[in-house]
């Protein structure tokens, strides 16, 4: 073995055993040997160099070394949805390689490599899931561990989609219903009315077209691949989401452990005659494709929307029919990034039994009853980012490895290269 391979897995070795990898690249990427990775350099790029144009999306991994030299690597790194890409772009040598010139660029290599794996030996490398966790989360940590804590029941909101690219309804500025003015609505919570859309349906195909979950645009997070996790543990009663972007579905979490209260888009229906659509593929491709509202085939004369709760529409049965039993049976109610505004499920937190479950918010805000006399040394509160929070717990639970191996799967399992 050449001293250049043994260098790059030198590297290899390094790089893949820090905290950096762990939270910043899926783990299938994180298996493969740096030397796949990089490819066989050219004579007038050195593995150094092809090594941090391979982390150029991480600029605070280059800059912590201080090895990027901007007259050889031009590196742009855009940020869009909390998607981050990077490309760059290596200038040629005018100068022809000699036979003597390509010896002494394969020594520069080495050492270049020499160089880079002594440097990387004193950067420490932190990120979130590191930091100390909080009282709040050690304390449900150790609820979940000493057993006390089986039956847990989710209420969820759209904070749990934010870091998809999915905007909340109501943060000023960035929400949802901010955002509405281009539809030229009379009120923003006009889009999601079922008289409006019977005589306008337009603003609402528009928004749909945008928000169909079809893994492609919004993919889980990994709050939502926690959820799953829970589920697999078997420590999950149910998941009640306030949310339409299907992503709790799309992260594999059982059918029989989700309730969609404010309904999905799997399936639709007739706002006039109530019938089901036979063909869904139909429904999207009118809906995406060609931006218009899907026409009833019954009637002849209704619209067709995604079973999408609307005002003036009635929660599943299913919502109903669990509810009653399943705040009885929690012990726990896990409360994630939702503003508690929209009733009936704003009242679930209000409604499991107050004599023995535990209750837990991780929000970036306070909001409901948290914390509540009324559940005493019961009620925890996480004001914080849920990925954030979620990743400190799963490693307070020994879970993140399975965590992120989780998340890279699924979100492998929706790109377009997977």
């Amino acid at each position: 073995m050449s001293s250049r391979t043994r260098n790059i897995w030198r590297l290899s070795s390094l790089i893949t055993g820090s905290s950096l990898i762990s939270a910043y690249w899926p783990l299938h990427h994180r298996l493969l040997p740096l030397s796949r990775v990089f490819g066989r350099p050219t004579t007038t790029s050195s593995p150094i160099r092809a090594a941090l144009s391979s982390f150029s999306s991480r600029p605070f991994f280059a800059s912590s070394l201080g090895l990027l030299d901007a007259t050889t690597t031009r590196t742009t790194t855009t940020a869009t949805m909390g998607v981050v890409s990077s490309a760059s772009e290596e200038e040629e040598d005018p100068n022809p390689t000699t036979t003597e010139t390509k010896s002494e660029g394969k020594e520069e290599n080495d050492n270049d490599v020499d160089q880079l794996v002594k440097e990387l030996g004193k950067v420490v490398v932190t990120d979130d899931s590191e930091e100390e966790a909080s009282k709040a989360l050690k304390t449900c940590a150790s609820w979940i561990k000493e057993g006390s804590v089986r039956k847990i029941i989710v209420v969820t909101g759209a904070g749990i989609s934010v870091s998809a690219g999915i905007p909340d309804f109501r943060t000023p500025g960035t929400g949802l219903y901010d955002n509405l003015q281009k539809y030229n609505l009379p009120y923003p919570e006009a889009v999601f009315d079922l008289e409006f859309f019977a005589e306008n349906p337009q603003p609402f195909v528009t928004l749909a077209k945008e928000l169909w979950p079809t893994g492609l645009t919004f993919r889980p997070t990994i709050t939502h691949c926690f959820l799953t996790l829970l589920a697999r543990k078997e420590l999950l009663l149910r998941v009640y989401s306030q949310n339409i972007d299907g992503l709790e579905h799309l992260a594999e979490l059982p059918t029989e452990k989700l309730v969609e209260c404010h309904g999905h888009f799997r399936s639709a229906s007739c706002i006039r005659c109530k019938t089901a659509a036979p063909d869904m593929e139909l429904i999207q491709d009118t809906i995406i494709q060609k931006a218009e509202a899907p026409v009833c085939h019954a009637c002849k004369t209704g619209y067709i929307k995604p079973d999408i709760v609307f005002f003036g529409e009635g929660l599943p049965n299913r919502f109903h029919n669990l509810l009653s039993r399943d705040v009885k049976d929690a012990d726990c109610c896990l409360v994630l990034g939702t503003s508690l505004m929209v009733a009936p499920v704003s009242n679930i937190p209000e409604m499991v039994n107050k004599k023995k479950c535990r209750r837990i918010l991780i929000n970036r805000e306070q909001v409901g009853s948290f914390p509540s006399r009324r559940f005493a040394s019961r009620d925890e509160m996480e004001i914080a980012d849920c990925d954030t929070s979620v990743r400190k717990l799963a490693k307070l639970l020994g879970w993140l490895d399975e965590l992120e191996e989780l998340h890279a799967k699924v979100s492998k399992k929706f790109s377009k290269e997977g």
